[in-house]
């Protein structure tokens, strides 16, 4: 008669982190890859298909207006899509939760703010890259952060001391990063009660 160990007694499970709901990467096996936005993309073609036998000439600015987002987007997504490969290929979950994990401390605050400072593009660009953060075991308060800091432009400040001055451009930066921090504790907080 085999009996089989319960996992709680053994310790072994399927490498999610308790009580978090999320899954770690340690011990499970890679998914394939799955094309999330089916749905949305035949929905899109359908509306074009519609606007264009509707109005054919506003369709195809429509479509001239989409390609040249789209042409702006695509250097950016190629950047996004190389970071992401660079991190799974180099960078292991443990690796990762020292630099970004429940212990790293003023460090991983640090690499989160200056990350957000520094990023560039649109947020959304970055969501595959910071979604393979979270699942290799990134603080969420740190993610929270990182979204939080990119309200501050390095390119733009020059302009900003231009326009409001040296002081007024200083405080607003550090107030910015201050909040940007202190949303990430709020969610370190909310997380793990």
């Amino acid at each position: 008669m085999n009996k089989k160990k319960p996992e709680a007694a053994t310790g072994a499970g399927n490498g999610a982190e308790k009580g978090s709901g999320r899954d770690t990467g340690q011990g499970s096996k890679q998914q394939p890859f799955r094309f999330k936005g089916l749905k949305l993309l035949g929905f899109v073609v359908l509306l074009y298909g519609g606007s264009y036998l509707w109005d054919a000439s506003r369709a195809l600015k429509s479509l001239e207006g989409f390609a040249h987002v789209l042409g702006t987007l695509i250097p950016i997504l190629i950047v996004v899509t190389f970071l992401t490969a660079l991190i799974n290929l180099f960078i292991d979950p443990k690796s990762l939760a020292r630099h970004l994990g429940a212990e790293s401390g003023i460090k991983g605050w640090m690499i989160a703010l200056s990350a957000g400072v520094v990023s560039h593009g649109p947020m959304y660009a970055w969501y595959p890259m910071i979604q393979g953060l979270r699942e290799k075991g990134a603080r969420d308060g740190l993610l929270i952060a990182f979204f939080y800091a990119r309200a501050v432009k390095v390119a733009l400040l020059p302009m900003m001391v231009a326009y409001f001055g040296l002081t007024f451009t200083v405080v607003l930066t550090v107030l910015t990063l201050l909040a940007a921090w202190g949303q990430g504790v709020v969610m370190d907080r909310i997380v793990h009660r």
